[in-house]
């Protein structure tokens, strides 16, 4: 097959840069799911849009290649170049300045484009070319999903109209796009808007810039639109710790995004196993919307109830609660220790002691989700207590192993 940049499917290009770039790192050697040649395809297929993101080594193994971005100089998510490079036929292409020219007079009916499209257009070519009305009907109603066209239905023919955009000024928005475009979990709406704008400014630049959220926007968008018109989903996945792919059943209620990663979860009613499960988004294949859910808000607001005691997105064992309890000392003039424990306490409480130690107490579905968070006051903690007696032995598993590296006092924590 010839190598062309278009793609008829998003998903095999999704599946390919998370399998080789994102997880795998694997070689050329290591391809087996079809022929080299195919690799050879959808490599140049990526690097013609991240060609200056995209760095390798060699090893025994052969030469990995991988993404290697550096936040500070790239102004713009490459990995929304990737939206924009979808496949058409002759026909699409075709349809689309002829049905748009067609509007661009006003408004006409459905019979009306048929024959106009015949007697304007296509009569003027000596050739075989032809549309049915089937394939014009598809168009305009895939336009009028998009947007942008707008139908009437009067007695029994519909007549269709070009969209209206409102009269907006979209260069007034540029700021508020560039900035929408790089930090929302569905910034390649953002990306769109900004590519009809001559010359956008890119002023901004992110020290942690998650890009990689950018490959599940057709996923998260099914998904918002499930829980939008409140109604269940089926979802095939994969994971990288199970053989095979698998399906879940579940009614979505709740986006979360962890501002550590960038990484992305689905809260969601699961059926089978008839309680709330987190599932991360970049494992989802498809989703594919059910039926309207009669139960939404109670589901609902059982998420909001277990949203009180979430620090991350682990529900531990048996939905069972950990009670924590950290208490920190620190000098005159580092008061900026309290105000970072107010500003990151999530649903946890500090309680100040006097004017050099506070206590910051939370109860929460799985402590040993806080340890990377706890670790960052090593040197400030004067107490730790845990319900959890994993998360206190790991806690000074840690610090006898930092001890032992670096030399220090061993009974820094009690």
């Amino acid at each position: 097959m010839a190598y062309s940049e278009l793609i008829k499917s998003f998903e095999r290009i999704r599946n390919y840069m998370r399998e080789f770039y994102v997880y795998g790192f694997k070689s050329r050697e290591e391809y087996t799911a079809k022929s080299a040649r195919s690799y050879d395809n959808e490599r140049r297929r990526i690097e013609s849009w991240m060609g200056e993101y995209m760095s390798f080594r060699s090893d025994g193994a052969g030469k990995n290649v991988f993404l290697s971005v550096d936040s500070r100089r790239m102004g713009a998510n490459p990995l929304h170049k990737a939206f924009k490079a979808k496949s058409f036929t002759d026909k699409d292409i075709t349809l689309h300045f002829y049905i748009l020219d067609i509007l661009a007079e006003g408004e006409e009916s459905f019979r009306g484009i048929i024959e106009r499209i015949d007697r304007d257009y296509l009569s003027r070519f000596d050739t075989d070319f032809s549309m049915d009305e089937s394939t014009v009907r598809k168009k305009l109603k895939e336009y009028e999903t998009l947007g942008l066209i707008q139908s009437e239905k009067r007695g029994r023919e519909v007549f269709y109209r070009r969209g209206d955009d409102g009269g907006i000024d979209l260069a007034a928005w540029e700021d508020a796009l560039c900035f929408y475009s790089e930090a929302d979990p569905m910034g390649v709406v953002g990306s769109f808007l900004l590519d009809k704008l001559a010359k956008p400014i890119r002023r901004f630049r992110f020290k942690h810039h998650y890009i990689l959220h950018a490959m599940d926007s057709e996923i998260l968008l099914s998904l918002l639109q499930g829980i939008d018109e409140k109604r269940a989903v089926e979802m095939d996945m994969h994971s990288r710790r199970r053989v095979g792919d698998y399906s879940r059943t579940v009614c979505p209620l709740k986006i979360y995004v962890s501002t550590q990663t960038g990484r992305q979860y689905l809260l969601g009613y699961h059926y089978q196993g008839r309680q709330m499960a987190f599932m991360r988004i970049d494992y989802i294949n498809k989703v594919r919307l059910g039926a309207a859910e009669k139960n939404f808000s109670k589901y609902l607001s059982w998420a909001e109830k277990m949203d009180e005691n979430l620090w991350g997105v682990s529900v531990g064992v048996g939905h069972n609660l950990d009670h924590i309890e950290m208490t920190l000392r620190y000098e005159k003039g580092e008061e900026y220790i309290l105000s970072r424990l107010e500003r990151e306490k999530r649903h946890g409480m500090v309680e100040v002691i006097d004017s050099t130690s506070c206590r910051f107490v939370a109860d929460v579905y799985d402590a040993a989700e806080m340890l990377p968070w706890i670790r960052t006051f090593i040197g400030r903690i004067s107490e730790l207590k845990c319900s959890s007696a994993y998360v206190e032995q790991r806690f000074r598993e840690d610090l006898r192993s930092m001890n032992e590296m670096y030399g220090g006092e061993s009974d820094a924590v009690q």
